[in-house]
């Protein structure tokens, strides 16, 4: 029974410069969300990270708000917070594939994110796992994305993204030597 399982954890990674943090929540279940932002807080005091906490309607919404932040500011590293209860129709499916799909896309472009959102088949599952003081998915998202920090402080800041490239003023447009496009 997984319930009684033990896990290893890796020990918080230490930083040299501050480290400044966005959890990104869908308090749709309010209760299971403030357990999970407390055990994501938790993590981040320990490890010294500057948090800020922003709301969005649903998991569908959370990785293009940490896409958002991610091209607009200047944080470090990002929590995905929230929880999909199986119902009675294939939205749960729709729901889980594409908030964790969006959320590793960003990974792949270098975002240190940790995926918070439980995706679970009923309130009890949700709670156990949500619970600060139980298993802390919340405060395992926090150290996930911390670890992914720390590894790409080692490495080196990341050289851009994947995919294609928004066409600007630095790109040269096909037969267009003489420098980039004016409108």
């Amino acid at each position: 029974m997984a319930g009684t399982e033990t896990h290893y954890e890796l020990p918080l990674p230490s930083f040299d410069e501050p480290v400044k943090m966005l959890i990104v929540v869908a308090p749709y279940y309010k209760d299971i969300a403030d357990e999970q932002i407390a055990g994501a807080r938790a993590i981040a005091a320990e490890a010294g990270a500057e948090v800020e906490l922003v709301e969005v309607p649903g998991a569908l919404e959370i990785p293009s708000a940490i896409a958002t932040a991610h091209r607009l500011s200047n944080f470090d590293a990002y929590v995905a917070l929230g929880c999909v209860i199986r119902g009675e129709t294939t939205h749960y499916d729709t729901v889980c594939n594409d908030s964790s799909r969006g959320l590793t896309l960003l990974g792949l472009q270098g975002c240190c994110i940790g995926n918070g959102i439980l995706t679970v088949e009923n309130r009890e599952q949700a709670v156990v796992r949500a619970e600060a003081a139980g298993q802390n998915k919340g405060g395992g998202a926090a150290a996930a994305a911390l670890h992914l920090l720390a590894l790409q402080r080692r490495w080196g800041k990341p050289k851009g993204g994947f995919g294609f490239k928004p066409l600007g003023e630095d790109t040269l447009l096909a037969g267009d030597a003489e420098g980039p496009a004016t409108a």
